[in-house]
């Protein structure tokens, strides 16, 4: 698969995840904000924590240049998946693969 395709995953992935809890604009802010103000092992927050993670997986994802396919197709599935757990579990809507 294009790298391209990838990223654009990932991306919708995270923007769906946003989505579920609102705001998207203001839960990708505050997320950011915190990202840079301390590392996610600080946060104590476990939903914030997970949401920071995300964004740097998502961040690193997006960074890589030439890159491992399976890996990160591997990833970029995980990071799906788990978009749509976040997303069944606020929203109560079950989605369909």
């Amino acid at each position: 698969m294009a790298p391209s395709l990838v990223v654009e995953a990932i991306r919708k992935a995270r923007s769906a995840i946003y989505y579920s809890f609102g705001e998207p604009a203001f839960v990708e802010n505050v997320v950011r904000e915190v990202a840079e103000e301390t590392q996610s092992k600080s946060i104590e927050d476990p939903v914030l924590k997970c949401l920071v993670e995300i964004e740097e997986t998502v961040r690193q994802m997006t960074q890589l240049g030439e890159f491992d396919g399976e890996r990160v197709m591997k990833e970029a599935d995980s990071l799906v998946q788990l978009a749509s757990d976040i997303v069944e579990v606020l929203t109560g809507e079950k989605i369909e693969d």
